[in-house]
C-alpha cells in the first residue's frame, strides 16, 4: 500500500488529499494509492472546470440543449459547443453536442456549477441517456455546487447567480434577450452565438464567485 506523507505536499495537494474523493468515492487520504495514480502522476493537481448549459426549456423529455461551456479553472480556455440549424433539420437536435459534452466532461476531475445539482446534471444526463450515450457514471467525476455555498454562507433576498455576483461586485453577468433566445431556438447562427457567449460569461463570473467564497466552506466534493 502506498504511504503518503502530507507534510511534504504542497498546500494545493494537501487540499486535494484531505478534501477530495477518488474514483472509488473515498477521500484521497483513505485511498493513497488513488492519490498517487490520479493526482501525483498527473502533475500533482486536479483538472477543474466551471460548467454551464443553455436549453430550450426545463424538462428534458420535451426540450433539448442549445449549448454548453466548460471553463478550465485558472485559465482563459474553454470547451464549448452549440447546436446548428442542420442539427435541428436532421431531427437529431442536441445529439451531436451531447456526444461532445461527454468527451469534454471526461477531461476533468472536478466540475463546478451553479445549481447544477438541480438542473444541469439532471438535464444533460437525461438527454444523453435519451440518445443512448455513455454519460459519466456515479463515482467517475466529482462535483461542487456553488449555489449551496451561497445559500449557506450568505444572507441575500434570493440565492441566484445574478444576486450573489451583484452583491459581491462581480461584473460580467448578462441576460439572454427574448429575440436572441427565440432565434437560437430555431437554429439561427446569430442567436446561438449570443447564447454561447452567455454561457462563457456565466462560467467566468462563477469562477470569480467561487474564488470569493471557497475559504468560507468545506472544500469537499460529491460524485455526479
Amino acid at each position: 500500500m502506498t504511504r503518503i506523507n502530507p507534510n511534504i505536499l504542497s498546500k494545493k495537494q494537501q487540499d486535494i488529499f484531505f478534501n477530495h474523493r477518488c474514483r472509488h468515492r473515498h477521500i484521497y487520504s483513505d485511498h493513497p494509492n488513488c492519490f498517487r495514480t490520479e493526482v501525483l502522476e498527473k502533475g500533482g493537481t486536479l483538472v477543474e472546470g466551471y460548467w454551464d448549459i443553455e436549453t430550450t426549456g426545463f424538462e428534458a423529455n420535451y426540450h433539448h440543449m442549445l449549448s454548453y461551456v466548460i471553463k478550465i479553472k485558472g485559465k482563459n480556455e474553454y470547451y464549448k459547443a452549440c447546436i446548428t440549424k442542420e442539427d435541428l433539420d436532421s431531427g437529431e437536435f442536441d445529439k451531436r453536442i451531447c456526444e461532445q459534452l461527454i468527451s469534454d466532461l471526461n477531461k476533468f476531475d472536478v466540475i463546478y456549477t451553479y445549481y447544477g445539482t438541480g438542473f444541469d446534471w439532471k438535464f444533460a444526463r437525461s438527454r444523453c441517456l435519451y440518445w443512448n450515450l455513455p454519460f459519466p457514471e456515479f463515482g467517475t467525476l466529482q462535483h461542487k455546487d456553488i449555489y449551496y455555498m451561497v445559500r449557506s454562507r450568505l444572507k441575500l433576498h434570493k440565492s441566484s447567480l445574478d444576486a450573489a455576483t451583484n452583491f459581491l461586485g462581480i461584473k460580467g453577468k448578462n441576460h439572454v434577450l427574448g429575440k436572441e433566445w427565440m432565434l437560437a431556438r430555431i437554429g439561427n447562427a446569430e442567436g446561438l452565438r449570443y447564447v454561447l457567449e452567455h454561457n462563457v460569461l456565466d462560467c467566468d463570473i462563477l469562477e470569480k464567485l467561487h474564488n470569493r467564497l471557497e475559504n468560507y466552506s468545506k472544500r469537499t466534493t460529491n460524485s455526479v
